[in-house]
């Protein structure tokens, strides 16, 4: 009898009776209870977070930064409210601590009370960084605790990142006012230079002014210093004169009578001395002219320089915002100035105050030298006019003395005045130092100033100037300047879509494993006949896989119209996992076929070693030495892998690779349990008295 029907007539045993029917039928729904129970109960946990109580406390009392009120605590509370994220419960910390003792909560965030008053001291000279306080609690669920681990750190980077786009804002308006104030003083630096300039031309000018004062002033104090002299020669020699006109009127009025043959002796000194008299008053006369004219002229010319450097004093060092640093030295040119003018008015004042007297005295010479020359002119006939000649005489000894008087107080009040007019041409001389001085010190401050203005300029153009919208996107790269561009090349939709490459396998190998609990590895109908070993492998082979191919395509139909999963290649998974179920089923009866009661045990465990090496949830690179090292020689390592790339999507190399690995694995169990067969039809005292029988 050949093989398919062998395995036909080892199917219709289950139809005989409700018993094996409902065996039957329990094996073709068995991979359920591991494929679509297992991945149904945790399809999608992520989606369901929202249903986990968590306890939050918000300790937060706020704070004011720049006036303004700022409630952190409560912003981060009310988006936690508003996220689908946890089940949120705000209770105090005492009652969060009990909850997650007792398993009432799975976790608890905290925001502790100085929470806000941390984040607001980042614009103060003192910032601190807050934190977000999370309690877990792994002996209530450890799963939770590492999900909580990812959402919070998310709600941390959200909090960090509006905290660092409140305090760059900060920065950017920051970089606006200085900006303003920078424009501000770069228009400030432009009066100043355009001052600056005026006062260096008035500087210019005043040095000017006061060179040429200084020359006058010169010409001045040499004048005065002449005018001394001359009135001092003009002093000796009006008291001499006196004292000679006194000594020739006591003489002629003392011996009158005796005149007559005096002045015939002395006509020709009586004619020379008079006319040294006349001549001495002529050139008197000239000296007091120069003196009137040149004294009112100096006074005039040192009041218009102390003027002029007073202007320059208060236009620079009373009127600008900022003093000009040639202040100290304007003040003390224009105190000299001051003193000059003083000196100047002196002297004028001396002139006024002797303008009586010397006109009197210019009349007095103008009549003395009239007297002298006539005098002079009639000396030779002095004997013939005795008593017109004594009558002259008295005059001209009284012309005389007034003279002599009036020289003495002229000579003392030229010495004064050329005293003044010495101190006035040093002074003078020390303004024109300084004005240079000035004038060189206002062209420093002119390029200087230009300088300055030109540096603001360009400062403020580079100083950045931001509006409301540059700033808003400035700050909202810079809080969070480096994003995460993740993309999935062939995502899976959620966890159980994930994990179902993982489940499937396994269920269809426990459906294998339950098969030949029910079925005999080796059929014995065909042990009996004597029938060929690889008969009698595939008539227990063929059943086993018939009912695989029905248990997947009851699971997958489950799996896909029930549950929801969705399959890029749904047509390709549905044949491998055909190949899949005959695979299992060849190794599954090679196991049992050999080892007897003693292979379930050891499908079971191979069951294990192939769930630990399969990588089916964590990558095996992951797992200790020895899964890795197994990991190549197993079935379900290349399975899952396949799997992955049917269900959602990527390269089919894996799974050609996959398909070859489980032809290999299929035909060499096939063979092995052929070799097995071939002993089995040898009765030894080991079959008929087994030592372990399940």
């Amino acid at each position: 009898m050949r093989s398919p029907k062998l395995a036909a007539l080892e199917l219709r045993r289950f139809g005989r009776g409700k018993l094996p029917r409902a065996a039957l039928a329990a094996l073709l729904l068995l991979p359920l209870l591991y494929g679509a129970l297992y991945l149904w109960s945790f399809w999608d946990p992520y989606g369901r977070l929202d249903r986990i109580p968590v306890a939050l406390v918000n300790d937060d009392k706020g704070a004011t930064a720049a006036g303004r009120k700022i409630e952190v605590g409560d912003d981060i509370t009310e988006g936690l409210h508003d996220s689908d994220t946890f089940e949120w419960h705000e209770v105090s910390s005492a009652e969060a601590q009990r909850g997650i003792e007792d398993g009432t909560y799975y976790l608890s965030l905290t925001m502790p009370g100085d929470f806000s008053e941390r984040i607001a001291s980042s614009s103060g000279s003192s910032p601190e960084t807050s934190a977000l306080q999370v309690r877990t609690n792994d002996a209530n669920n450890y799963i939770v605790g590492q999900i909580s681990r990812t959402v919070f750190s998310e709600v941390r980077t959200a909090a960090s990142t509006k905290t660092s786009r409140s305090f760059l804002d900060k920065i950017f308006i920051s970089f606006s006012d200085i900006h303003g104030k920078t424009v501000q003083a770069a228009e400030g630096a432009d009066e100043l230079n355009g001052g600056l300039g005026k006062a260096k031309k008035g500087s210019k000018d005043l040095a000017d002014g006061l060179k040429e004062a200084k020359k006058g002033s010169g010409k001045l104090s040499g004048g005065l210093k002449k005018l001394t002299t001359g009135a001092g020669d003009l002093e000796d020699g009006s008291r001499q004169v006196a004292d000679g006109t006194q000594q020739l009127a006591d003489k002629v009025n003392g011996v009158a009578d005796k005149v007559g043959p005096f002045l015939k002796d002395n006509e020709k000194s009586i004619g020379d001395t008079a006319q040294l008299v006349a001549d001495s008053t002529t050139g008197i006369r000239h000296n007091l002219d120069t003196l009137v004219t040149t004294a009112p002229l100096a006074a005039k010319g040192a009041h218009a320089a102390s003027d002029a450097l007073d202007g320059v004093y208060r236009a620079r060092c009373t009127t600008l915002p900022v003093p000009d640093p040639a202040c100290p030295e304007l003040k003390k040119a224009k105190e000299a100035a001051s003193d000059v003018v003083k000196v100047a008015d002196d002297l004028n004042t001396l002139i006024d105050d002797q303008d009586g007297d010397l006109a009197a005295m210019d009349k007095n010479l103008k009549t003395l030298g009239k007297q002298a020359q006539a005098l002079a002119d009639r000396s030779p006939h002095l004997s013939e006019d005795l008593d017109d000649a004594v009558s002259k005489i008295n005059k001209l000894n009284d012309g005389a003395s007034k003279v002599a008087k009036g020289a003495k107080r002229l000579h003392s009040g030229l010495g004064t005045a050329k005293s003044g007019a010495a101190d006035l041409d040093d002074g003078l001389g020390r303004l024109k130092t300084g004005a240079t001085t000035l004038d060189g010190g206002l062209y420093k401050l002119v390029g200087g100033s230009d300088k300055l203005a030109g540096g603001l300029h360009d400062g403020a153009k580079k100083i950045p100037d931001y509006d409301k919208h540059d700033r808003d996107r400035r700050t909202q790269v810079m809080a969070d300047p480096v994003q995460l561009a993740s993309r999935d090349l062939h995502k899976a939709p959620n966890y159980g879509t994930g994990f179902a490459p993982y489940f499937i396998p396994l269920s269809l190998w426990v459906g294998a494993m339950v098969a030949y609990m029910l079925i005999q590895p080796l059929n014995r109908r065909a042990l009996a006949a004597g029938a060929s070993a690889w008969r009698i492998a595939l008539a227990g082979w063929l059943p086993v896989a018939a009912v695989g191919v029905l248990q997947t395509a009851a699971l997958m139909a489950v799996l896909h119209w029930a549950i929801g999963l969705q399959m890029v290649r749904a047509a390709g998974t549905v044949g491998f996992l055909f190949l899949v179920t005959a695979c299992f089923a060849a190794i599954v009866q090679w196991l049992n076929a050999r080892f007897g009661a003693a292979g379930r045990i050891l499908v079971l465990a191979l069951l294990m070693l192939q769930l630990t090496s399969a990588g089916g949830t964590y990558p095996v690179q992951t797992s200790p030495g020895f899964f890795n090292a197994i990991h190549p020689f197993l079935p379900m390592s290349y399975v899952v892998e396949a799997l992955r790339r049917l269900i959602t999507g990527g390269g089919l190399g894996p799974v050609w690779l996959a398909c070859a690995v489980l032809t290999a694995f299929t035909a060499g169990a096939l063979a092995l349990t052929a070799l097995s067969a071939h002993r089995k039809q040898v009765w030894t005292l080991d079959r008929l008295h087994p030592e372990l029988s399940l």
